[in-house]
């Protein structure tokens, strides 16, 4: 890849090997580059919009028009593209909670296969419609669009109180839908190469479905035993074990594509599994495994705001608009209505959903697939796909806690988990919720007694109007507390239905032992 990635100085590219002086000049640039996009996460929570826009934004002013740094791969770009996105899916699963998408799985995968073909034939009609393009192109940018990207999503599910089975809708459908999509579009890039022998629909289909569920139990079988493993050579360094259960899940996807079929759905099921089976040192796997997943993020968005050109992006800003209001206005709704109503999801529901279909890298990366592969007559495309990544993320991204708010779907209350660091909870067999009381949850006005949490679990801590207390029985709880919950892991899930309980129906809410 000589040349893709080089420094410009007076308009002049600089030759030559890599050198110590030029670890400098990188290590100065990224670790600046590091320190400003962990900065940037304030002021990403308090606009509303998720960082990955602040992240392509710092890639563009690195780039050609801004410092100088000349970018110019994209073979380079998918290959990092495809290896953060395998990290962005580990920290997923690691983290999801099988108990949060347990009722969510038959309408995640429902949208993440049925939902995804809708999706692509919408958008694709509306671009042959009214763009004029070509049926096969038509096909590729709806496919190239299909998939919501976790990253963003999982981004916006940690500011926004929604009710466990649409967050674990949102976060499931992200987990599953990357894997079918990159299929569909390497398939269709292939198919528009020239010299390429045409495949028939249904043995795309046929194929597509067996790399699907060979990488499943693949992603499953190595989950599991990869787990059996971890706790036989569990040592006493927290960290050490993290990388190892890391470095399991990404097993998973390089076992699956070696046998040539999807690791990306192989990867998120591995930690999916590997996140929700009782391992020692769970706090330390999870903190690694996010602060891994934020550094994917990073880089890749900071990657792909370098290789993007702004001069192609003015002639890309009609054909993007109106694929973007295809995908939006069309596809996405058209792709939910048909995957969830038989679920019985109500309207509101899917309304929403439709709503917080959020596109980013994915796409984006998506895009360099068929410059890759030598399709003719598409080196558009990738500037089009980030025009409408940027356009509709500062579209949908910062009014998904209003349209929550208007439809009804909002949840009263906040569950965070915590990771702590300075108390073995993990061998006392503990666990830490930090709990939100939101503007409409009848938690407000119970005293502490009333919320009759069960056995062992405990209010230790809350926080109001900026102030903290230990509280007492009696004490009243109020909208805007943050409450810290100290639970016994045996009991978290009664704890936790207590709480959805009692922010519904307030101190009389029904309670049950079971």
């Amino acid at each position: 890849m000589t040349g893709a990635l080089s420094m410009v100085v007076g308009g002049e590219a600089v030759p030559g090997a890599f050198s110590v002086d030029d670890l400098s000049r990188v290590l100065l640039v990224g670790s600046v580059v590091l320190v400003v996009a962990v900065a940037a996460v304030r002021l990403s929570l308090r606009s509303g919009l998720p960082s990955l826009l602040i992240y392509l934004g710092i890639g563009l002013a690195l780039g050609e028009n801004g410092l100088g740094i000349r970018y110019d791969s994209e073979e380079l770009t998918q290959v990092l593209g495809y290896a953060a996105l395998v990290l962005i899916l580990v920290e997923g699963g690691i983290t999801t909670r099988w108990s949060g998408i347990r009722r969510s799985i038959g309408p995640a995968v429902s949208l993440s296969t049925v939902g995804v073909a809708v999706s692509v034939v919408a958008v694709a009609g509306v671009a042959y419609a009214v763009l004029g393009w070509s049926w096969e192109v038509s096909l590729l940018i709806g496919a190239v669009t299909a998939s919501t990207d976790a990253a963003a999503v999982f981004s916006v599910l940690r500011r926004v109180p929604l009710p466990q089975r649409i967050s674990g809708m949102l976060e499931a459908e992200s987990g599953f839908n990357d894997a079918p999509v990159v299929l569909v579009v390497t398939a269709l890039a292939a198919q528009l190469t020239p010299g390429a022998e045409p495949e028939t629909w249904w043995h795309l289909l046929v194929l597509a479905v067996l790399e699907l569920a060979g990488g499943a139990l693949v992603g499953l079988a190595v989950g599991w035993l990869g787990a059996r493993v971890m706790r036989v050579v569990a040592t006493s360094s927290s960290a050490l074990f993290a990388i190892g259960v890391l470095a399991v899940a990404v097993l998973a996807y390089a076992a699956a594509d070696s046998l040539h079929t999807s690791g990306f759905i192989a990867c998120y099921l591995a930690a999916l599994v590997l996140g929700n089976i009782s391992l020692p040192h769970r706090p330390a796997v999870t903190g690694f495994a996010t602060a891994i997943g934020w550094l994917a993020q990073i880089g890749l968005f900071v990657l792909l705001g370098l290789l993007a050109s702004p001069e192609g992006f003015r002639a890309q800003v009609v054909p993007a608009l109106v694929v973007g209001a295809a995908v939006l206005l069309v596809g996405r709704p058209l792709s939910v209505l048909v995957a969830c109503t038989p679920f019985r999801i109500p309207l509101r529901t899917q309304a929403f959903l439709s709503w917080a279909g959020l596109r980013g890298a994915v796409p984006v990366v998506l895009a360099t697939v068929p410059i890759t592969a030598g399709t003719p007559g598409v080196d558009w495309m990738f500037d089009l796909v980030f025009v409408l990544v940027v356009v509709f993320t500062l579209i949908q991204a910062p009014t998904l806690p209003w349209v929550a708010a208007r439809l009804g779907v909002g949840a009263s209350h906040h569950r965070v988990d915590l990771a702590v660091e300075a108390t073995p909870l993990t061998d006392l067999g503990a666990e830490l919720l930090e709990i939100d009381v939101g503007p409409h949850s009848r938690i407000a006005g119970v005293r502490v007694f009333e919320l009759r949490l069960p056995h062992g679990a405990n209010i230790s801590l809350v926080v109001r109007e900026g102030t903290s207390f230990v509280p007492r029985d009696r004490d009243v709880l109020r909208h805007g507390d943050q409450l810290l919950v100290v639970t016994p892991s045996a009991v978290r899930k009664d704890v936790e239905k207590r709480l959805y309980q009692v922010s519904r129906g307030g101190r009389l809410a029904e309670w049950s032992e079971g």
